[in-house]
């Protein structure tokens, strides 16, 4: 298992330029997990490719259904303390600090291409083409 951020589930589900690395990394490890933020994020990333035409509405609407059931039973809650904890002490936000913190509970790399998140968590935090 390993938890990965929003921009690597994108990448998988929004075709661009990362989108063979993601399915890369689908095939290294397929049990990702995910903060249940995730959909929040996820949701905004789609609705502004629609705004900005680069993908309709229908196939938007099929991608987040698909990435849901993807991450059915993937989802976890995290602790607000330990966010917040992260947050205050690293400089990062505490949407990136959700991700962290999953991963850190869940004893798992978060793969992810931020790069504020990886330099405040090295012990954590793996860059996605490192990882795949």
């Amino acid at each position: 298992m390993i938890v990965v951020d929003t921009n690597v589930i994108t990448y998988l589900w929004v075709p661009g330029a990362q989108t063979p690395v993601a399915e890369q990394l689908l095939g290294v490890d397929a049990d990702w997990a995910a903060p249940r933020l995730w959909r929040s994020e996820f949701r905004s990333v789609l609705a502004v490719a629609v705004k900005r035409k680069t993908l309709n509405l229908e196939r938007a609407v099929q991608m987040a259904r698909g990435a849901e059931d993807q991450f059915k039973e993937r989802e976890f809650p995290v602790d607000a303390a330990h966010v917040l904890m992260l947050a205050a002490t690293s400089g990062c936000s505490t949407y990136d600090c959700e991700f962290v913190a999953l991963a850190r509970d869940l004893g798992v790399p978060l793969v992810t291409n931020d790069r504020e998140v990886l330099k405040a968590f090295p012990a954590v935090a793996v860059p996605l083409d490192r990882y795949s």
